[in-house]
């Protein structure tokens, strides 16, 4: 079964308008149940758009989105999905535990069981020692890491990833591709992962969607032969470098002779 189906999705802004302007163009993907799938491209292609569409955060111009077989309106209603942004949008007069609980609260659950859930997801993001620090007191990794728990506290199905990592530095976000990694094998959701990091896209991903420029299309789907689980070998293997040439090459062809957009980490 298929967790996420695009099928001729395009969106305009300001339609009508002299400032119409067509992000994303004959839009088709289909993401596996428990696939973790990542979206590279330029900056301005559609990534984070495509990303707020299924969200339900914006609405497509024309196409049809289904989110485990349902609008995705209703599978917003439904708590399907999770979302982390590149900012871990916490709340630093909530403690690290009551910001976990926040979704929970909002849907009604009682408060021992918004407790034992905030407790059993910090656990598995290795921060269950912090549940009553507050966010300020925190590194920005282990920020994201209290906004990962936050995102998959519900139990959702598919988690949205947008940056998540694009704010920190170089050590910390290597050490939460393989945190992000170790999660997502253990609760087997789907995953998709919006970035600007070829690299991170090659280490992290089942499949990788190389976008173009807007009109945001997307130019090829890559599968990545490299297997599970991944390690710090994984980087240093001549597949892995393989892969990532691939991909820079692709985003050559799509983009043209600048590439600066689409940096390496």
């Amino acid at each position: 079964m298929n967790a996420i189906e695009a099928r001729g999705i395009q969106k305009i802004f300001n339609p009508g308008t002299d400032e119409a302007v067509v992000a994303l163009q004959d839009i088709d993907l289909q993401v596996a149940a428990g696939e973790f799938l990542s979206l590279v491209g330029p900056s301005g292609c559609g990534k984070s758009t495509l990303m707020r569409l299924i969200a339900d955060l914006l609405q497509p111009s024309s196409g049809d989105l289904r989110v485990n077989g349902k609008a995705p309106a209703q599978a917003r209603r439904d708590r399907d999905y999770g979302m982390v942004f590149q900012q871990a949008t916490l709340y630093d007069w909530r403690s690290v535990s009551k910001n976990v609980q926040l979704p929970l609260e909002v849907m009604g659950y009682a408060k021992a069981e918004r407790a034992k859930r905030a407790q059993a997801m910090l656990d598995m993001v290795e921060l269950g020692d912090f549940v009553e620090h507050y966010p300020w007191q925190l590194s920005g990794g282990m920020q994201q890491r209290v906004s990962i728990a936050r995102a998959l506290v519900f139990e959702p199905s598919v988690l949205l990833m947008d940056e998540p990592f694009g704010a920190l530095d170089e050590f910390t976000r290597e050490r939460m591709n393989f945190e992000l990694l170790r999660i997502w094998q253990a609760t087997g959701t789907t995953v998709v992962f919006v970035t600007h990091s070829i690299a991170e896209a090659a280490f992290l991903s089942g499949r990788i969607v190389v976008m173009t420029p807007r009109p945001g299309r997307i130019t090829q789907v890559v599968s990545n032969p490299l297997p599970y689980p991944r390690d710090f070998h994984t980087r240093s293997d001549p597949a892995f470098h393989a892969l990532v040439a691939q991909l820079r090459d692709l985003l050559r062809d799509a983009v043209g002779p600048t590439l600066a957009q689409a940096r390496e980490t």
